[in-house]
């Protein structure tokens, strides 16, 4: 309602300032739902910042289709869930209506072969089942491998919940280097194998303790 051009997450373009250059010059992908309620918008934003870091035209795949507003709005009469009541009722004080968009659509963001995929809402495993699906060519009915990656969605979007941050309790549970927490990573193999550890050097621990 500021701008038609926002409604990203205003930290996309700080982040991307910072790791876009080296992420390119390594051929590493970035996935992000950093594009909140306006992924077109934080696409066109970054395209610009790699343009003026001299990155040259940097391709990007936008995810929409999460926004259901208008959806919302020409169903007056569905009922709330938790209430019984008619939608209509709030929509007076309706802001916006999003719902989860999974990793089907991520794939298809990926298979163009744009180095950088921004979506709006999606599920949070879905930014890390989709990569695996879309190199591994998994299909969507793969049942056990799409779990098991699903499961290390999971894991990987607790973030530093996940090597520590949740599990300390010092004097009792002891996390090393708390306060320089690393961020997961996994590596998946094509048979749904996953093994999860964080870069050597940061502070936290992964093991079954922190993982459960």
């Amino acid at each position: 309602r500021h701008g038609p051009e926002k409604g990203y997450n205003p930290r996309l373009i700080e982040r991307m300032e910072r790791i876009l250059p080296l992420c390119l010059d390594k051929r590493v992908r970035i996935v992000t739902n950093m594009g909140a309620a306006k992924p077109g918008g934080g696409a066109r934003a970054v395209r610009k910042i790699a343009a003026e870091q001299g990155l040259g035209d940097v391709p990007v795949a936008v995810v929409e289709g999460d926004d259901i507003e208008s959806i919302i709005r020409s169903m007056p009469e569905l009922p709330i869930m938790e209430t019984g009541e008619p939608v209509e009722t709030l929509l007076p004080n309706m802001v916006a209506a999003h719902a989860y968009l999974g990793a089907d659509v991520v794939c298809q963001a990926l298979d163009t072969g744009a180095p950088l995929v921004i979506t709006g809402r999606v599920s949070d495993p879905s930014l890390f089942l989709a990569p695996a699906m879309h190199y591994w060519k998994w299909k969507a009915d793969d049942w056990p491998r799409v779990a098991a990656g699903t499961v290390a969605g999971h894991l990987l979007e607790c973030s530093g919940q996940m090597t520590g941050g949740c599990f300390a309790d010092p004097g009792k549970k002891e996390v090393p280097d708390l306060a320089h927490l690393g961020n997961p990573y996994a590596d998946i193999t094509l048979d749904g194998r996953v093994e999860v550890s964080k870069c050597p050097g940061s502070g936290g621990r992964v093991d079954r303790a922190t993982c459960t």
